[in-house]
């Protein structure tokens, strides 16, 4: 059984993983609309990996005779000047969700919560991978600048995750 004190814990991630979906998907609309197809894709795939991470805790909580529930959840932002603001923005954002999964991991050890600290464990290293991915294209965005043709480049090469 989980603890009421981990349950909200959890329920208030669900809500930081669906923020961050949200996120994901406001930003994809961006690059859509500014023409940059590939980095809205990649976007695209980011969105429905934070649904994946919040359903992971909702089944989490229920599979321990909790409830999830889904709280309100505030509008990402929507509008940014280029595609390294962004990209900025989400590594800031990744960091954020790293601390998140290492307070709940605090809190599974204070708690004595065995369950939930092995089920965090695959969190961690899930934010180790979403933060290197997403600097790794926040650096090259650095380097490029205002070129168009490597824009461009950039765009079609983050255009590819996801597909095989």
């Amino acid at each position: 059984m989980i603890s009421k004190k981990m349950e909200a814990a959890f329920n208030s991630q669900i809500g930081e993983e669906l923020f961050s979906a949200g996120l994901y998907y406001q930003m994809a609309g961006w690059f859509s609309a500014n023409g940059y197809d590939g980095m809205a894709g990649w976007m695209l795939v980011q969105k429905g990996e934070e649904q994946t991470h919040a359903h992971k805790f909702f089944e989490h909580i229920a599979q321990r005779g909790g409830t999830p529930v889904i709280g309100a959840m505030q509008a990402p932002k929507a509008e940014w000047k280029n595609p390294l603001e962004i990209f900025q923005a989400a590594v800031k954002h990744e960091q954020h969700i790293t601390a998140c999964i290492n307070k709940l991991l605090d809190l599974a050890h204070a708690e004595k919560d065995h369950a939930a600290a092995e089920f965090l464990q695959w969190f961690v290293k899930e934010q180790v991978e979403e933060e290197d991915s997403v600097s790794k294209a926040a650096q090259k965005l650095e380097r490029i600048g205002s070129s168009g043709a490597g824009l461009v480049m950039m765009d079609k090469e983050l255009g590819k995750r996801g597909k095989a």
